[in-house]
């Protein structure tokens, strides 16, 4: 291009350029704007690593409860209250059998909103077991003391309350959550 066309161009755009100073505080407000993009990569990338934290609770709950259940399993094996009388065997098995049950109801809970509620009970059902655990060596040492048999009774029991009142938690979260969802898609 020659000087005399650049001359020609500028002379028909004359009074069309903005030679305004920028408003008071445009410096602030663009570098807010570049703080905010930044803010917004930030989280995306926290997204990201808030995807994984479901999927490593499901995973460490299912270990959890699969541990559980060969130590149930286990405890089936052994002569606590089995060896006691047929009774206390067929108690045993019971109760065992429908901890067992609790524990599949809790296992096939694969939501992650669930998980904190499932882990906690699974951390004390753990705490229980190890009771029992020293309920047995009591019970040993004791000679069948009565006050010990009923303790571990109470245990199993405790047990099956506990894993009971989560699985009924769960689903009171869940008929709740309906009821929000249908009050939501009514209005």
């Amino acid at each position: 291009m020659s000087d005399d066309n650049l001359n020609t161009i500028f002379k028909n755009v004359e009074g069309q350029f903005d030679t305004e100073e920028p408003a008071i505080g445009h410096k602030q407000r663009f570098l807010d704007k570049l703080n905010n993009q930044n803010a917004v990569v930030i989280a995306q990338r926290k997204s990201v690593l808030r995807l994984w934290k479901p999927i490593l609770s499901v995973a460490a709950s299912v270990v959890l409860l699969l541990t559980i259940s060969f130590a149930v399993l286990k405890s089936n094996a052994s002569t606590d209250l089995a060896s006691i009388s047929p009774e206390m065997a067929t108690t045993q098995d019971f109760l065992t059998n429908t901890i067992t049950t609790e524990l599949e109801k809790l296992n096939s809970e694969e939501s992650p909103e669930y998980q904190d509620l499932i882990v906690d009970a699974l951390f004390q059902i753990k705490i229980l077991e190890e009771n029992y655990k020293q309920l047995k060596l009591d019970l040993n040492i004791s000679g069948k003391d009565e006050r010990v048999i009923y303790a571990m009774i109470s245990n199993f029991q405790d047990r099956i309350d506990l894993l009971q009142n989560v699985v009924e938690q769960i689903d009171d979260l869940k008929q709740t959550k309906n009821e929000q969802n249908e009050n939501s898609t009514t209005l």
